[in-house]
């Protein structure tokens, strides 16, 4: 039997995400929306890429949540977009009300799928998504740390000229300002990035990673970020559907790692079949530790205000 997601949204992150794992014959995807017309369309437009593009994949748009049951992962990315000026938390309640609308409903039909969050802001929605569904937090976590690793290794990639298939990028804590790049941890064909850049030039990279989505924000003037975290998501489904194990930085529940209690924050962790099967924890120095907590601890102070208990 052909593995099924959901993806809630067909905005421009949802409706590149529904194409990517189309075009990865990775599972059919349903695609909803709460606006008529509007996920129909785009999923036939997608499935009519099968031909040339050689995936045979089925993209169906629905309205209607029964179309959604049987899916083994809920991709959540409905929400308001930031504009100029705009922070991640500034979308807090208004997208809260959203993901309770939308995952109470997705999971009625689908109680066995695993939720992978995408609204913003992506770590509170994930603590948000877990608590409203009850399930285990290995079934619920959320995309932002592959999209920050992969920004990380894009300006890595362009400060050394070279490859960004070459970069193993780590990013930990929130996907937000407070966001802690590990330039330690990163390496360019086994080679520490330390050695190759100038810690000058590191830091202005590693700030330009933390306002990575806000610098496209800017440009775009109408808009946020949708090809990168889109392909980011794509990966995490990929990994999940096929089991692949693999270790990748994402939003996750920490239940006394790193000496962090009870928050969604991104984190190392092992992706496969069961969800996450395993939270990594990394010696992290001291400098690292407090960067990583101060961010857990900003967040806290956002899921406090969403009043979960």
């Amino acid at each position: 039997m052909k593995n099924r997601v959901t993806v809630i949204g067909a905005g421009n992150v949802g409706a590149t995400c529904a194409q990517y794992i189309a075009m990865q014959n990775l599972a059919d995807v349903i695609l909803i929306d709460i606006v008529e017309g509007m996920p129909q369309g785009k999923a036939l437009d997608i499935t009519q890429a099968g031909g040339p593009l050689g995936f045979d994949a089925m993209v169906t748009g629905t309205n209607d949540y029964a179309d959604t049951a049987g899916s083994d992962i809920i991709v959540m990315t409905a929400g308001l977009a930031r504009k100029p000026g705009m922070s991640r938390e500034d979308l807090q309640q208004a997208n809260a009300d959203i993901v309770k609308e939308c995952i109470t409903r997705a999971i009625q039909h689908s109680p066995e799928a695993k939720i992978l969050m995408v609204t913003n802001p992506i770590d509170v929605m994930t603590y948000h998504a877990y608590k409203l569904t009850g399930l285990p937090p290995k079934r619920v976590f959320g995309q932002a740390g592959i999209l920050d690793r992969s920004r990380f290794a894009a300006f890595l990639a362009m400060e050394l000229n070279t490859s960004v298939r070459e970069i193993s990028a780590m990013v930990l804590g929130g996907h937000g300002d407070s966001m802690v790049p590990l330039p330690r941890f990163t390496t360019v064909a086994g080679i520490a990035a330390t050695e190759l850049i100038p810690k000058d030039r590191m830091d202005a990279i590693v700030e330009r990673t933390r306002k990575g989505g806000g610098e496209i924000v800017a440009l775009l003037k109408t808009g946020s970020a949708y090809y990168a975290p889109a392909a980011a998501t794509a990966n995490m489904v990929e990994a999940v559907l096929q089991g692949t194990h693999r270790m990748m930085p994402c939003s996750v529940y920490l239940s006394g790692e790193y000496g962090i209690q009870d928050v969604y924050i991104g984190c190392p962790c092992i992706l496969g079949g069961g969800g996450v099967e395993q939270v990594v924890e990394l010696e992290l120095n001291n400098d690292e530790l407090a960067a990583l907590q101060k961010s857990a601890k900003i967040y806290k102070e956002n899921i406090a205000l969403l009043g979960h208990k």
